[in-house]
């Protein structure tokens, strides 16, 4: 498994270099965002390690540009900054876990083996309640792969992105606030700007209504949240 780290302080980028070869994996590093594009461009990557302060384009930047270009491997993002707003621009960006600096080795490690274990995170779910895969207006969502399907086409998603689309089938018919959201689904405490939450709705839509613009399946509940329904 190849790993890819974008870092641009060389004393990090090596140290995490040391650690993860000794525990079997073949690490790239790259110090700038246009290096570490190329580098998950070029494919062969199974995670990659991206910081966000970054010579020339930052790592949300970085995050976004291979999301847009269908690339969906899964992204470790680092950042010096915690703040909750900072935690949700890495995922709105495209990220699939956020590690605050500094972090202790062990939490690294943990964080970066739950992402290559991501298609089996599903397995430890409710299944009663929802099953590895769901049909939804005539596509299906299947968690355990993290894409969509409607008839021939393919459409890979985030993890984040299939965590909130499960979290709101799981609650199919109640009213969801924003808040119960971020602490549910993002794990964060604090008060926050929802905006990120609205983001990601805005391309839960797209891909699952027939007019985004007049949603009867994820729908805005005025003064609380959302609502997932099929009927």
């Amino acid at each position: 498994m190849k790993v890819l780290i974008v870092e641009d302080e060389q004393h990090l980028a090596e140290g995490l270099r040391f650690n993860l070869e000794a525990e079997g994996f073949e690490v790239e590093v790259a110090a700038t965002g246009e290096e570490g594009l190329k580098a998950a461009e070029a494919g062969g990557i199974g995670v990659v390690v991206l910081d966000v302060m970054l010579p020339g384009i930052n790592g949300f930047d970085v995050a976004r540009r291979l999301r847009d270009a269908g690339n969906y491997v899964p992204i470790l993002m680092l950042n010096a900054r915690g703040r909750p707003e900072d935690v949700l621009e890495g995922f709105d960006a495209g990220a699939d876990d956020y590690l605050p600096k500094p972090f202790e080795l062990r939490i690294f490690l943990a964080r970066l083996n739950g992402l290559l274990r991501r298609s089996e995170w599903s397995r430890t779910a409710d299944k009663e309640r929802v099953s590895d895969t769901v049909e939804v207006n005539g596509r299906t969502i299947d968690f355990a792969n993290l894409e969509l399907r409607q008839d021939d086409t393919v459409l890979p998603l985030t993890l984040m992105e299939i965590k909130l689309l499960r979290y709101l089938i799981e609650h199919e018919g109640t009213a969801v606030s924003r808040r119960t959201i971020l602490e549910d689904v993002w794990g964060l405490q604090e008060d926050t700007d929802t905006r990120a939450i609205d983001n990601f709705i805005v391309r839960l839509r797209k891909y699952l209504e027939d007019e985004p613009n007049d949603p009867k399946i994820v729908r805005t509940v005025r003064g609380v949240g959302y609502k997932f329904t099929t009927d």
